[in-house]
């Protein structure tokens, strides 16, 4: 932040010696004096680079209590010091500069009264169950009164990964004008489940005031999020403890070797890398040609060259998955 301060004050000097050093003469064209604003703008806005300290971020005070879940609650879980060398226990193709953005995203939203953050357990809940101070939900905020998206990252049930898993996603999201929230979530598949149902069900309760549209909403997830996406598609909130809403329109699930279905299965997109050592493309491509006999609408990708947990595919021969899948989600929409 010291350094943006002292670039912007650079470009105030800048802006004011072109601006006013001649008579008789106008000031500086329109044109200069944009580029000029959109970058002391851009200066602004990015609170973060990829040398920032991940302490830093975890510690920055425009994230109050909930700082700490933006990377794995258990720091066993990663490692690096800066954004830049971030590294996520069986995770790969990890972009520092989408790692800042995000940080940065968040940051903005934030600062500008933005609420990015939501308990989904009371504070009486969390009391009985300290476990439970450790959820949440980022929101990644799209159009007032669109469709809405949770993405579940992984990893193993063990812990969170959300940086490379869900945040992403939640953000592209975003930007395409889509409501997502990811979640952080409890270890252990039965607790990690039951708080999906919970958040499922506190956005459907605070739908208005989260200016959601609750018809159609997804979910997505790779490996052990994967898993729960698929779950909860399966068999709906209510059996993981959570109100008694539909199942989603589609889920969107990524590199798990999840077997389990149902013949009332929502729409199912997924996608993984060929080299996987953890996830079987193969037992992926099997379970969605079972749903695509019982006549539920499946799409199934591999990439060459790729192993686990790739995320939105930066820079991979997975980019533009997520392009693929929104489609996908919007062919169920019209449906």
């Amino acid at each position: 932040m010291k350094k943006a301060t002292i670039l912007f004050m650079i470009f105030l000097v800048i802006f004011c010696f072109t601006g006013c050093s001649s008579e008789g003469t106008s000031s500086v064209s329109s044109e200069t004096e944009n580029t000029v604003e959109s970058q002391m703008e851009q200066m602004i806005l990015s609170s973060f680079d990829k040398n920032t300290r991940i302490a830093d971020v975890i510690n920055d005070s425009s994230f109050g209590d909930y700082g700490s879940l933006i990377f794995p609650a258990d720091t066993g879980y990663y490692s690096g010091d800066t954004l830049e060398e971030l590294r996520l226990t069986w995770y790969n193709n990890i972009s520092p500069d989408k790692t800042v953005e995000i940080v940065n995203y968040l940051k903005n939203h934030a600062d500008a009264g933005e609420t990015v953050f939501y308990d989904i357990y009371t504070e009486e809940e969390k009391a009985v169950d300290p476990d439970k101070e450790d959820t949440g939900l980022f929101f990644f905020k799209g159009n007032p009164g669109e469709k809405f998206a949770v993405c579940n990252a992984s990893d193993g049930f063990a812990y969170v990964g959300a940086m490379q898993d869900s945040f992403p996603h939640a953000l592209e999201l975003s930007k395409k004008g889509y409501n997502a929230f990811a979640l952080i979530y409890r270890s252990g598949a039965q607790t990690a489940c039951e708080d999906l149902a919970r958040a499922i069900s506190f956005i459907f309760e605070h739908a208005e005031e989260l200016e959601v549209d609750t018809d159609c909403y997804s979910l997505w997830g790779g490996s052990a999020g994967g898993r729960m996406s698929a779950w909860l598609g399966s068999y709906g909130p209510a059996a993981f403890g959570g109100d008694d809403l539909p199942q989603p329109g589609a889920v969107i699930m990524q590199y798990t070797g999840h077997s389990d279905y149902t013949e009332n299965d929502p729409p199912t997109y997924a996608c993984v890398g060929e080299n996987d050592g953890i996830t079987s493309w193969r037992t992926m491509q099997q379970r969605l040609e079972v749903l695509d006999s019982l006549g539920i609408d499946t799409e199934f990708h591999k990439y060459p060259g790729l192993a686990h947990g790739f995320g939105i595919g930066i820079g991979t021969a997975a980019e533009g998955w997520v392009d693929d899948a929104v489609a996908f989600l919007e062919k169920q929409m019209e449906e």
